[in-house]
């Protein structure tokens, strides 16, 4: 939700306007589905990572702000908590040696922010949740001081009625209450977009849902939260409590959850938006002066300014996106499932098995969802969210099958295929789904190096909170030296 937004309160009046407005909204962008010529013919991929902040000994450090004026670097804004920052990288095409362009910017951005940030004590982490996270570190006193957090956080209390409970049963047991959004600011993603043209939308979305367990379990990354050793990607768990704003009554009611896997594949693009309208309030109320119907009559371009930003607090794992840029209309499927981190490449491997395999299962003459429920996917995205690079899931064919040998088997051939219709080179494919292939082969991911890590200095002797420190700051000297982490 990256729109700036100023409005505190919201009378009656306000809500009855705006869900009109997003209901005209609605109707344009069914209008441009049919009529509008959508910018698709050389499409662009996208790439956007979270980051933590900690200091010299590997706690928080509640110095976005601070170390976002020493970075000096556009691309880099500021996230929910103060202890966050996000990049944006630069969209590219695949093609023309892309990947390797994504990968030498990130690192460049990367090793430039971390030197700047060092000069206000700061250093920069990809990790799912930062370890050393704790309790105090979770209060509304750390949100990041734009008044569109605090905006969010205080609409989503007032929807829910009451504190956010979160509780989450994984190797260990975790149950605290927060009295805002802040535990959403310890979930930190990669975010992964593909732009493609209205008619190709629901395949890529359908088969971004299809794969999103397998990607949760092999790049899981987020093993403890408040000292805790939860699920191997607690992030999941942890996102969809934070931000759910239904009381008990309301769950049990069935109302749908605004942190969402969905509950159908979909045959348009035009599905996700319609829902989004259908079964959610609007958060932020806000409504602008666009007559969108007019503009589009008029020959121009609508903005859709509400639908977007309602869309924006709709957190479905895969989201629909309709942006403009210079003028022109584009839809995006962007992918939320994958925690940042370890490193740069094991990011760019993650991005490329996700861009391979999505083109090549959308573009397979029987798709690949209409072999498998939808059920079967968001089960396959909530066991392998638990249980990581060990997960068990379902595929069709296969039946109950290791991703790992899932991958290495069915998975990895899909996704070179689908890396040489985006144009990219061989052998910049095969260095990079490597990287997957040696995950799969030795059991490690982010998850399981950080578990082992904590164990071994447990059995010797270090409290809980010093082995998690003491691994963070080893697994931040590894983050910098860019060896993917299944041979750390």
């Amino acid at each position: 939700m990256g729109q700036e937004v100023d409005h505190q309160e919201f009378s009656r009046a306000d809500r009855t306007r705006h869900r009109e407005k997003v209901r005209r909204c609605l109707d344009v962008l069914a209008l441009m589905l049919r009529q509008a010529q959508f910018d698709a013919e050389d499409p662009m991929t996208g790439l956007e990572i979270e980051f933590n902040l900690v200091d010299d000994a590997g706690r928080p450090s509640l110095n976005n702000t601070e170390a976002l004026e020493a970075i000096a670097n556009p691309v880099f804004q500021t996230e929910l908590g103060q202890f966050n920052l996000e990049i944006n990288v630069a969209p590219r095409r695949l093609g023309s040696r892309g990947a390797t362009g994504f990968e030498e910017d990130l690192r460049a951005s990367l090793n430039e922010a971390e030197v700047r940030a060092n000069e206000v004590g700061a250093h920069l982490v990809m990790i799912g949740i930062l370890p050393t996270l704790e309790p105090g570190h979770l209060s509304p006193s750390t949100l990041s001081p734009n008044p569109r957090y605090q905006l969010l956080s205080d609409q989503i209390l007032a929807a829910r009625g009451e504190d956010i409970a979160i509780a989450i049963n994984g190797v260990e047991h975790l149950e605290t209450t927060a009295d805002s959004i802040i535990p959403e600011a310890a979930c930190t993603s990669t975010q992964l977009h593909i732009q493609v043209s209205p008619e190709d939308f629901a395949p890529y979305w359908n088969a971004s849902q299809a794969i999103a367990g397998v990607q949760l379990a092999l790049g899981a990354n987020s093993a403890y939260l408040l000292g805790k050793e939860l699920w191997s990607e607690t992030r999941i768990p942890l996102f969809e409590q934070a931000t759910d704003t239904r009381s008990d009554e309301l769950k049990a009611q069935g109302v749908r959850p605004r942190v969402w896997f969905g509950e159908r594949w979909i045959t348009s693009i035009f599905d996700l938006f319609e829902e989004n309208v259908r079964y959610f309030p609007a958060l932020l109320p806000i409504t602008e002066d666009e007559d969108p119907l007019e503009v589009l009559e008029s020959g121009g371009t609508p903005l859709l300014h509400e639908l977007r930003l309602h869309n924006g607090t709709i957190y479905r794992w895969n989201r629909p996106v309709y942006d403009v840029v210079a003028d022109r209309p584009h839809l995006r499927v962007e992918n939320r499932v994958l925690a940042a981190g370890p490193t740069v490449i094991d990011t760019m491997a993650n991005a490329a098995f996700y861009f391979g395999l999505t083109r090549a299962l959308a573009e397979d003459e029987r798709p690949l969802w209409s072999q498998m429920s939808f059920s079967a996917a968001e089960e396959n995205f909530h066991v392998a969210a638990r249980d990581g690079i060990e997960a068990l899931v379902y595929w069709p064919g296969l039946g109950q099958v290791s991703a790992t040998e899932l991958t290495l088997r069915r998975l990895l051939p899909l996704a070179r295929t689908g890396l040489a219709a985006w144009g990219v080179a061989e052998d910049e494919a095969h260095r990079l789904l490597a990287v997957i292939e040696g995950r799969c082969n030795t059991g490690r991911n982010g998850a399981t190096w950080f578990r082992d890590q904590v164990h071994a200095r447990e059995q010797v002797g270090a409290d809980r909170g010093e082995a998690l420190r003491e691994t963070l700051l080893d697994y931040r000297v590894r983050m910098h030296s860019n060896e993917p982490v299944h041979t750390w």
